[in-house]
């Protein structure tokens, strides 16, 4: 028996060894390989949202004012250099300077939601990790761009020699989602369940607490946070504490068709429309009782 531990333990710390020696080796390579390039981390490039105009209005702005310097975009998608510069242009009118290269990423499922049923947002925030980790052993640039708010990749770049840009559009984790479970406010980001049990959901803040720590922690590596508006830019300040490094940048809006539009208003009963992406966070059913409270009002 004594001879079995012996054996395990031995066969286990060469195990680890050897994982650490190739982590370190793929490092130590990848700095050395460093290309004078912006890598725009970008997983999913067919949303449609407005984190992909972001995402083609700041490879345009690169091209414009860097014309040397090389644009990446590494994607879980499959795509080449030619559909998306053919999609930035028929989705958003972005024509872009020149095609930029495409690095394909394979471990999608480890940023998708429904591999983490529970703990969802640490097990994305680490699977994020992991998903950098392919794409800066297959390529590492000089400037690592995040335009999809992966901020725990953050460290991992800073590691390997990366100067670190960001957009974020949202935060990972805000007071205003601790509050709501303080207030056991039952929402998409805390369940019934849990609203429902005080020791739930103390377990809950105790999670999000520690969370937070840690996505203060990770952007905290970005030496220029860019954020979309002064609400987030309020919220990454206390959070992140780079308020030096963090500027505020209104998201990139196309109004040339709202220009054509006359002037003159014709009369007709007044109009509400509503322009979200059906998503959980964007609360549709707060809007319609919103809504149903002001007809009635």
């Amino acid at each position: 028996m004594a001879l079995w531990v012996l054996l395990s333990t031995t066969l286990l710390s060469s195990l680890l060894s050897l994982v650490l020696f190739s982590a370190v080796a793929a490092v130590i390579s990848g700095r050395r390989g460093r290309r004078r390039a912006v890598w725009f981390f970008h997983p999913y490039t067919n949303d449609g949202g407005g984190g992909e105009r972001v995402l083609w209005c700041a490879v345009r702005s690169v091209e414009e004012e860097n014309p040397d310097l090389d644009c990446a975009v590494f994607t879980v998608d499959d795509a080449s250099p030619q559909s998306l510069a053919a999609r930035a242009i028929d989705r958003f009118g972005v024509k872009l300077l020149r095609p930029p290269q495409v690095v394909r990423l394979y471990r999608r499922k480890w940023i998708e939601e429904h591999t983490y049923p529970h703990f969802t947002m640490i097990g994305q925030s680490l699977g994020s990790v992991y998903l950098s980790w392919e794409a800066l052993c297959k390529f590492t640039p000089q400037f690592y761009f995040d335009t999809s708010g992966y901020a725990f990749t953050y460290p991992l770049s800073w590691i390997f020699g990366c100067k670190i840009i960001c957009y974020t559009h949202y935060l990972t984790i805000s007071s205003d989602m601790v509050s709501r479970v303080l207030q056991h406010s039952s929402l998409y980001n805390n369940d019934s369940l849990i609203a429902s049990s005080i020791l739930l959901s103390r377990c809950k803040v105790v999670y999000y607490t520690i969370f937070s720590r840690l996505y203060g922690l990770v952007g905290s590596y970005a030496h220029l946070a860019m954020v979309s508006s002064s609400w987030t830019r309020s919220h990454i300040d206390c959070m992140w504490k780079i308020p030096q490094r963090t500027k505020r940048l209104y998201p990139p809006c196309d109004t040339s068709s709202l220009q054509m539009l006359p002037l003159e208003k014709p009369v007709r009963s007044p109009v509400i429309i509503s322009v979200a992406q059906f998503r959980p966070e964007k609360a549709h059913s707060l809007l319609l009782e919103a809504l149903h409270m002001l007809l009635e009002y």
